[in-house]
């Protein structure tokens, strides 16, 4: 992809307005230095020099957004806690709309605790309460739906497993999204099955993928367009979800797409250093999403949604990107 046409597509984004739904999390990290061995028991003890708060789950699929369009809303369910009011902080600051998430007094915001020390991961610390939405709040969140759809240019369904993505929730807002002719794509979760039917596109990573497929998985091949097992999840993929799309996103090796009617087409990775992958599928799906709504083809909406994620894996902490990020990425990439 050329930069015109690059340039093309994220003009036209600033003026779209996509609404996430799913798990919302609080991620914090705890910066530090080990400088000895605990005589308690044989670990590491970090000496604390800092700590950072970001939206994580759906909301970071939000967050990655925000420095490409006009609007961005999310939906989720947190608590009447301290993590829950640190969330709608980072997100307020961020313009981010929450005016339809629930806040549920009996509720524990989910929070994940990261230890880095000197850019490594040291421990992380998961305080979750899973729990699906009950028929009062799945009515409210459809009926919200309802009300923004109008003005609304595509949903993101951010599945992590925690329960606010309840069948019914999804089918509900599908069958809505699909008589009103929006996009509609999905991060899935293998371990929370979901029917993906109605939606456009769905972006699972590679073990998620064989799982979902009912494949034992593999170890992955230098050239993923010759990997076997991976083609074949794709393509059992493809009619167990009844989706247009499919990718398949695979770490160091790039993403694959599947698309029906057509052959597979990899995407190489673009990332040089990788320092963290924390939320690089997060931003895949938000890039990804954003494309497609600005009439990016398939194969173009993956080539960004491939360079924002190289981006964000050479940062430390649950990380972003930003257009001039993106636009350096595909010129250094031409460069080369």
């Amino acid at each position: 992809m050329n930069a015109d046409r690059l340039n093309e597509i994220l003009e036209r984004a600033k003026a779209k307005r996509l609404l996430v739904i799913g798990d919302l999390m609080l991620d914090e990290f705890v910066w530090g230095k080990v400088g000895r061995i605990s005589p308690e028991a044989p670990v590491p003890v970090v000496e604390v020099s800092g700590e950072s708060f970001y939206p994580g789950g759906a909301a970071n699929v939000a967050r990655n957004l925000c420095g490409f369009i006009s609007k961005v809303a999310v939906i989720g369910m947190f608590g009447s806690d301290r993590g829950g009011g640190q969330l709608c902080q980072l997100l307020a600051e961020q313009k981010i709309d929450t005016a339809a998430s629930i806040e549920d007094a009996s509720f524990a915001t989910i929070v994940k605790t990261r230890i880095i020390a000197r850019n490594q991961q040291i421990v992380r610390v998961d305080r979750e309460q899973l729990r699906s939405p009950s028929p009062a709040h799945v009515a409210r969140v459809v009926a919200s739906v309802r009300r923004r759809l109008a003005k609304t240019d595509a949903i993101i369904f951010e599945d992590y497993g925690k329960g606010f993505l309840s069948p019914e929730l999804v089918r509900k807002i599908c069958d809505q999204a699909r008589d009103a002719g929006k996009i509609v794509t999905g991060d899935p979760n293998p371990d929370h099955p979901i029917k993906w039917k109605r939606v456009m596109a769905v972006t699972p990573n590679r073990n998620e993928a064989f799982l979902a497929a009912g494949l034992p998985s593999s170890d992955p091949v230098e050239l993923p367009i010759k990997d076997k097992p991976l083609l074949k999840a794709g393509k059992i993929l493809l009619k167990k979800w009844q989706t247009k799309l499919l990718l398949i996103t695979l770490g160091e090796h790039g993403m694959m797409l599947f698309e029906r009617g057509k052959k597979p087409h990899h995407i190489p990775t673009k990332a040089r250093e990788v320092f963290d992958v924390s939320g690089a599928g997060d931003t895949a799906i938000a890039l990804f999403t954003l494309a497609l709504c600005c009439d990016a083809t398939a194969i173009e909406a993956a080539e960004i949604a491939n360079h924002a994620s190289a981006v964000v894996v050479g940062k430390v902490g649950t990380a972003t990107v930003t257009r001039e990020e993106l636009v350096a990425s595909f010129q250094n990439d031409g460069a080369a």
